[in-house]
Protein backbone atom coordinates (compact mmCIF):
# COMPACT_ATOMS: atom_id res chain seq x y z
CA UNK A 1 0.00 0.00 0.00
CA UNK A 2 1.14 3.46 -1.01
CA UNK A 3 1.42 5.11 2.47
CA UNK A 4 4.42 7.01 2.09
CA UNK A 5 2.65 10.33 2.95
CA UNK A 6 0.88 8.80 6.11
CA UNK A 7 3.13 8.42 9.30
CA UNK A 8 2.24 7.12 12.61
CA UNK A 9 -0.75 4.38 11.93
CA UNK A 10 1.40 1.76 9.90
CA UNK A 11 -0.04 -1.11 12.17
CA UNK A 12 -3.07 0.03 10.71
CA UNK A 13 -2.17 0.20 7.08
CA UNK A 14 -0.73 -3.68 7.31
CA UNK A 15 -3.66 -4.89 9.07
CA UNK A 16 -5.83 -3.75 6.04
CA UNK A 17 -3.16 -5.18 3.71
CA UNK A 18 -3.67 -8.28 5.16
CA UNK A 19 -7.68 -8.18 5.21
CA UNK A 20 -7.38 -7.40 1.50
CA UNK A 21 -4.69 -10.36 0.39
CA UNK A 22 -6.93 -12.89 2.72
CA UNK A 23 -10.36 -11.58 1.50
CA UNK A 24 -11.44 -10.40 4.51
CA UNK A 25 -12.21 -6.45 3.59
CA UNK A 26 -15.33 -5.10 5.78
CA UNK A 27 -17.69 -3.42 4.22
CA UNK A 28 -18.07 -0.66 6.64
CA UNK A 29 -15.52 0.94 9.21
CA UNK A 30 -15.58 3.57 11.70
CA UNK A 31 -12.37 5.28 12.11
CA UNK A 32 -12.33 6.86 16.08
CA UNK A 33 -9.24 8.56 17.62
CA UNK A 34 -8.42 12.66 18.57
CA UNK A 35 -8.68 14.95 16.11
CA UNK A 36 -6.04 16.15 13.78
CA UNK A 37 -4.05 12.40 13.96
CA UNK A 38 -4.60 11.71 10.24
CA UNK A 39 -8.11 9.37 10.20
CA UNK A 40 -9.72 11.44 7.60
CA UNK A 41 -6.23 11.50 5.28
CA UNK A 42 -5.70 7.64 6.23
CA UNK A 43 -9.76 7.23 4.56
CA UNK A 44 -9.13 8.78 1.31
CA UNK A 45 -5.79 6.79 1.00
CA UNK A 46 -7.62 3.97 1.53
CA UNK A 47 -10.35 5.04 -0.50
CA UNK A 48 -7.81 5.29 -3.55
CA UNK A 49 -5.77 2.38 -3.17
CA UNK A 50 -9.30 0.64 -3.78
CA UNK A 51 -9.96 2.19 -6.76
CA UNK A 52 -6.86 2.02 -8.29
CA UNK A 53 -6.67 0.81 -11.73
CA UNK A 54 -3.25 -0.44 -11.92
CA UNK A 55 -2.80 -2.63 -8.85
CA UNK A 56 -4.85 -5.90 -8.48
CA UNK A 57 -2.92 -8.32 -6.43
CA UNK A 58 -2.48 -5.75 -3.46
CA UNK A 59 -3.74 -3.20 -2.06
CA UNK A 60 -2.03 -0.52 -3.34
CA UNK A 61 -2.37 3.25 -5.07
CA UNK A 62 -0.05 3.30 -8.19
CA UNK A 63 -1.14 7.43 -7.76
CA UNK A 64 0.04 7.04 -12.02
CA UNK A 65 -3.34 5.95 -13.59
CA UNK A 66 -6.60 7.42 -14.19
CA UNK A 67 -8.62 5.86 -11.24
CA UNK A 68 -5.75 7.43 -8.83
CA UNK A 69 -5.69 10.88 -10.01
CA UNK A 70 -9.45 10.98 -10.18
CA UNK A 71 -9.38 9.85 -6.05
CA UNK A 72 -7.01 12.48 -5.30
CA UNK A 73 -8.88 15.31 -6.95
CA UNK A 74 -12.28 13.50 -5.33
CA UNK A 75 -14.11 13.66 -8.81
CA UNK A 76 -14.04 9.39 -9.07
CA UNK A 77 -17.51 8.63 -10.03
CA UNK A 78 -17.42 6.00 -7.53
CA UNK A 79 -16.04 7.89 -4.39
CA UNK A 80 -18.20 9.63 -2.80
CA UNK A 81 -17.45 12.07 -0.13
CA UNK A 82 -19.30 13.76 2.39
CA UNK A 83 -19.75 15.72 5.98
CA UNK A 84 -21.16 17.70 8.29
CA UNK A 85 -21.93 21.44 6.10
CA UNK A 86 -20.32 23.70 8.21
CA UNK A 87 -23.98 25.71 8.32
CA UNK A 88 -25.33 22.93 10.08
CA UNK A 89 -25.00 21.39 13.83
CA UNK A 90 -25.99 18.00 12.68
CA UNK A 91 -24.95 15.65 9.63
CA UNK A 92 -28.50 15.93 7.75
CA UNK A 93 -30.32 13.17 6.43
CA UNK A 94 -29.99 14.84 3.06
CA UNK A 95 -26.55 14.07 3.11
CA UNK A 96 -27.12 10.80 3.67
CA UNK A 97 -30.13 10.23 0.93
CA UNK A 98 -27.14 11.58 -1.40
CA UNK A 99 -24.93 8.90 -0.45
CA UNK A 100 -27.23 6.21 -0.64
CA UNK A 101 -28.52 7.31 -4.38
CA UNK A 102 -24.77 7.14 -5.51
CA UNK A 103 -23.96 3.80 -3.66
CA UNK A 104 -26.88 1.79 -5.11
CA UNK A 105 -25.69 2.87 -8.82
CA UNK A 106 -23.30 0.84 -10.30
CA UNK A 107 -19.65 1.34 -10.44
CA UNK A 108 -18.57 3.54 -13.63
CA UNK A 109 -14.91 2.58 -13.60
CA UNK A 110 -14.45 -0.97 -12.24
CA UNK A 111 -16.25 -3.28 -9.26
CA UNK A 112 -16.50 -1.06 -5.87
CA UNK A 113 -17.78 2.26 -4.89
CA UNK A 114 -16.26 3.68 -2.04
CA UNK A 115 -18.32 6.48 0.55
CA UNK A 116 -16.31 8.21 3.47
CA UNK A 117 -18.64 9.93 5.84
CA UNK A 118 -16.37 12.75 7.45
CA UNK A 119 -18.36 13.86 11.72
CA UNK A 120 -19.75 10.52 11.91
CA UNK A 121 -20.50 11.61 15.15
CA UNK A 122 -23.27 14.22 14.21
CA UNK A 123 -25.52 12.07 12.65
CA UNK A 124 -29.49 12.73 13.82
CA UNK A 125 -31.83 10.18 14.67
CA UNK A 126 -33.06 10.35 11.19
CA UNK A 127 -30.11 10.34 9.24
CA UNK A 128 -28.52 7.41 11.79
CA UNK A 129 -31.95 5.34 10.88
CA UNK A 130 -31.68 6.33 6.64
CA UNK A 131 -27.47 5.30 7.13
CA UNK A 132 -28.43 1.92 9.38
CA UNK A 133 -30.86 1.11 6.33
CA UNK A 134 -27.24 1.12 4.57
CA UNK A 135 -25.49 -0.93 6.75
CA UNK A 136 -27.97 -3.51 7.20
CA UNK A 137 -28.30 -4.41 3.34
CA UNK A 138 -24.60 -2.77 1.62
CA UNK A 139 -24.83 -2.57 -2.12
CA UNK A 140 -22.69 -4.80 -3.60
CA UNK A 141 -18.70 -4.02 -3.47
CA UNK A 142 -19.30 -1.18 -1.41
CA UNK A 143 -16.84 -0.13 1.16
CA UNK A 144 -17.78 2.65 3.80
CA UNK A 145 -15.76 4.64 6.08
CA UNK A 146 -17.21 6.82 8.77
CA UNK A 147 -15.15 9.63 10.18
CA UNK A 148 -15.94 9.90 14.19
CA UNK A 149 -14.81 11.74 17.23
CA UNK A 150 -12.12 9.88 19.72
CA UNK A 151 -14.58 7.48 20.89
CA UNK A 152 -17.43 5.21 19.59
CA UNK A 153 -19.54 6.53 22.26
CA UNK A 154 -21.38 9.18 20.35
CA UNK A 155 -22.64 6.08 17.80
CA UNK A 156 -26.13 4.27 17.96
CA UNK A 157 -25.23 1.00 18.90
CA UNK A 158 -27.03 -0.63 16.16
CA UNK A 159 -24.20 1.55 14.21
CA UNK A 160 -21.68 0.05 15.88
CA UNK A 161 -22.23 -3.31 15.74
CA UNK A 162 -22.37 -3.29 12.25
CA UNK A 163 -19.08 -1.54 11.98
CA UNK A 164 -15.77 -2.65 12.24
CA UNK A 165 -14.07 0.00 14.72
CA UNK A 166 -10.45 1.34 13.66
CA UNK A 167 -8.48 2.94 16.74
CA UNK A 168 -6.00 6.10 15.70
CA UNK A 169 -3.98 6.48 17.56
CA UNK A 170 -1.83 10.19 18.58
CA UNK A 171 1.63 10.24 16.52
CA UNK A 172 4.82 9.90 18.31
CA UNK A 173 6.98 13.37 18.65
CA UNK A 174 9.16 12.33 15.91
CA UNK A 175 5.99 11.70 13.37
CA UNK A 176 4.87 14.87 14.85
CA UNK A 177 7.95 17.03 14.07
CA UNK A 178 8.26 15.42 10.74
CA UNK A 179 4.57 16.58 9.59
CA UNK A 180 5.25 19.96 10.63
CA UNK A 181 8.48 19.99 8.76
CA UNK A 182 6.96 18.88 5.53
CA UNK A 183 4.27 21.67 5.88
CA UNK A 184 7.28 24.02 5.96
CA UNK A 185 7.73 24.77 9.53
CA UNK A 186 11.50 24.27 10.41
CA UNK A 187 12.25 27.28 13.01
CA UNK A 188 13.23 24.74 15.84
CA UNK A 189 11.88 26.86 19.08
CA UNK A 190 8.36 26.98 17.09
CA UNK A 191 8.36 23.18 16.73
CA UNK A 192 9.14 22.38 19.93
CA UNK A 193 6.27 24.48 21.63
CA UNK A 194 3.54 23.13 18.81
CA UNK A 195 4.80 19.06 19.51
CA UNK A 196 4.52 20.26 23.37
CA UNK A 197 1.15 21.41 23.07
CA UNK A 198 -0.60 18.90 20.31
CA UNK A 199 -0.95 16.05 21.93
CA UNK A 200 0.24 13.60 19.18
CA UNK A 201 -2.56 15.65 16.65
CA UNK A 202 -0.82 17.67 13.21
CA UNK A 203 -4.41 19.01 12.76
CA UNK A 204 -4.24 20.66 16.41
CA UNK A 205 -0.37 21.75 15.63
CA UNK A 206 -0.97 23.34 12.80
CA UNK A 207 -4.12 25.27 14.22
CA UNK A 208 -1.90 26.54 17.12
CA UNK A 209 0.82 27.86 15.15
CA UNK A 210 -1.32 31.25 14.98
CA UNK A 211 -0.03 33.99 16.39
CA UNK A 212 -2.73 36.00 17.10
CA UNK A 213 -3.71 33.08 19.26
CA UNK A 214 -0.34 32.93 21.35
CA UNK A 215 -0.94 36.93 21.88
CA UNK A 216 -4.45 36.13 23.67
CA UNK A 217 -2.67 33.18 25.56
CA UNK A 218 -0.71 35.96 27.17
CA UNK A 219 -3.75 38.41 27.69
CA UNK A 220 -5.48 35.45 29.57
CA UNK A 221 -2.46 34.80 32.05
CA UNK A 222 -2.40 38.46 32.63
CA UNK A 223 -5.77 38.42 33.74
CA UNK A 224 -5.06 35.25 35.96
CA UNK A 225 -2.24 36.89 37.64
CA UNK A 226 -4.25 39.92 38.73
CA UNK A 227 -5.47 39.46 42.72
CA UNK A 228 -8.69 39.03 41.23
CA UNK A 229 -9.66 38.34 38.17
CA UNK A 230 -12.50 40.68 36.30
CA UNK A 231 -14.64 38.53 34.79
CA UNK A 232 -16.44 40.93 33.08
CA UNK A 233 -13.46 42.57 31.10
CA UNK A 234 -11.70 38.83 30.47
CA UNK A 235 -15.54 37.82 29.07
CA UNK A 236 -15.70 40.50 27.05
CA UNK A 237 -11.91 40.15 25.62
CA UNK A 238 -12.59 36.48 25.15
CA UNK A 239 -15.95 37.21 23.20
CA UNK A 240 -14.31 39.69 21.07
CA UNK A 241 -11.17 37.96 19.90
CA UNK A 242 -14.03 34.72 19.19
CA UNK A 243 -15.80 37.27 17.25
CA UNK A 244 -12.69 38.49 15.44
CA UNK A 245 -12.46 34.73 14.19
CA UNK A 246 -15.75 35.66 11.20
CA UNK A 247 -18.87 35.14 10.39
CA UNK A 248 -18.72 31.08 10.02
CA UNK A 249 -19.91 29.66 13.38
CA UNK A 250 -17.62 26.70 13.08
CA UNK A 251 -14.42 28.29 12.86
CA UNK A 252 -15.97 30.25 16.18
CA UNK A 253 -15.65 27.11 18.33
CA UNK A 254 -12.54 26.00 16.58
CA UNK A 255 -11.01 29.27 17.95
CA UNK A 256 -12.94 28.99 21.13
CA UNK A 257 -11.91 24.98 21.54
CA UNK A 258 -7.92 25.97 20.78
CA UNK A 259 -8.44 29.26 23.59
CA UNK A 260 -9.14 26.13 25.83
CA UNK A 261 -6.62 23.95 25.20
CA UNK A 262 -3.95 26.78 25.66
CA UNK A 263 -6.14 27.78 28.93
CA UNK A 264 -5.90 24.41 30.33
CA UNK A 265 -2.06 23.71 29.44
CA UNK A 266 -1.77 26.95 31.16
CA UNK A 267 -3.12 25.48 34.57
CA UNK A 268 -1.69 22.29 33.92
CA UNK A 269 1.57 24.14 33.92
CA UNK A 270 0.35 25.90 37.23
CA UNK A 271 -0.02 22.17 39.20
CA UNK A 272 3.26 21.01 37.08
CA UNK A 273 5.16 24.39 39.18
CA UNK A 274 3.81 24.09 42.20
CA UNK A 275 4.64 20.24 42.47
CA UNK A 276 7.96 20.95 41.49
CA UNK A 277 8.27 19.57 38.04
CA UNK A 278 8.92 21.61 35.00
CA UNK A 279 6.47 23.24 32.80
CA UNK A 280 5.63 22.05 29.51
CA UNK A 281 4.88 25.42 27.53
CA UNK A 282 5.84 28.26 30.07
CA UNK A 283 8.86 29.92 30.23
CA UNK A 284 10.82 30.98 33.51
CA UNK A 285 8.90 34.40 33.73
CA UNK A 286 5.33 32.57 32.93
CA UNK A 287 6.25 29.96 35.26
CA UNK A 288 6.98 31.98 38.28
CA UNK A 289 3.81 34.11 37.42
CA UNK A 290 1.91 30.32 37.32
CA UNK A 291 3.54 29.66 40.32
CA UNK A 292 2.27 32.60 42.31
CA UNK A 293 -1.44 31.79 41.00
CA UNK A 294 -0.86 28.18 42.02
CA UNK A 295 0.09 29.12 45.45
CA UNK A 296 -2.98 31.85 45.56
CA UNK A 297 -5.83 29.64 44.65
CA UNK A 298 -4.44 26.22 46.54
CA UNK A 299 -4.47 22.47 45.22
CA UNK A 300 -8.74 22.33 45.23
CA UNK A 301 -9.23 25.44 43.47
CA UNK A 302 -6.54 24.79 40.75
CA UNK A 303 -8.07 21.82 40.47
CA UNK A 304 -11.23 22.80 40.19
CA UNK A 305 -10.12 25.58 36.85
CA UNK A 306 -9.17 22.51 35.29
CA UNK A 307 -12.30 20.81 35.26
CA UNK A 308 -14.08 23.62 34.39
CA UNK A 309 -12.37 24.46 31.56
CA UNK A 310 -12.56 20.93 30.45
CA UNK A 311 -16.56 20.88 31.06
CA UNK A 312 -16.73 24.21 28.54
CA UNK A 313 -14.65 22.71 25.91
CA UNK A 314 -17.20 19.82 25.53
CA UNK A 315 -19.63 22.50 25.58
CA UNK A 316 -18.28 23.90 22.71
CA UNK A 317 -17.99 20.38 21.00
CA UNK A 318 -22.28 20.52 21.59
CA UNK A 319 -22.49 23.66 20.45
CA UNK A 320 -23.61 25.78 23.47
CA UNK A 321 -23.85 29.43 22.49
CA UNK A 322 -19.96 30.76 22.46
CA UNK A 323 -21.03 33.81 24.34
CA UNK A 324 -23.17 32.54 27.28
CA UNK A 325 -20.50 29.77 27.61
CA UNK A 326 -17.33 31.95 27.63
CA UNK A 327 -19.20 34.60 30.02
CA UNK A 328 -20.13 32.17 32.31
CA UNK A 329 -16.40 30.32 32.45
CA UNK A 330 -14.94 34.21 32.88
CA UNK A 331 -17.86 34.46 36.01
CA UNK A 332 -16.71 30.99 37.58
CA UNK A 333 -13.02 32.12 37.32
CA UNK A 334 -13.51 35.71 39.01
CA UNK A 335 -15.55 34.01 42.31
Amino acid sequence: MSWQRIRGHDAIARSFAAAWTKGRLGHAYLFVGPPGVGKYTFARELGKALLCEASKDRLAACSKCPGCALADAGTHPDLFLAGRPEESVELPISVIREMIDHLVLKPARGGRKVAILDDADDLNAESANAFLKVLEEPPPGSVLILIGGSTADRQLPTILSRCQPVVFSPLRDADLVAELKDRGINDEARVSRLVRVARGSVGEALALDDGSLWAFRKTLLEALAADRVDSFALAEQWNHYVEDAGREAGVKRRRTSLVLRLFLGMLQDAVRVANGVKPLVADPAEAEVLGRLAERLGPEKLAGWVDRAIEADVQVDRKVQLELLIEALADSLGR
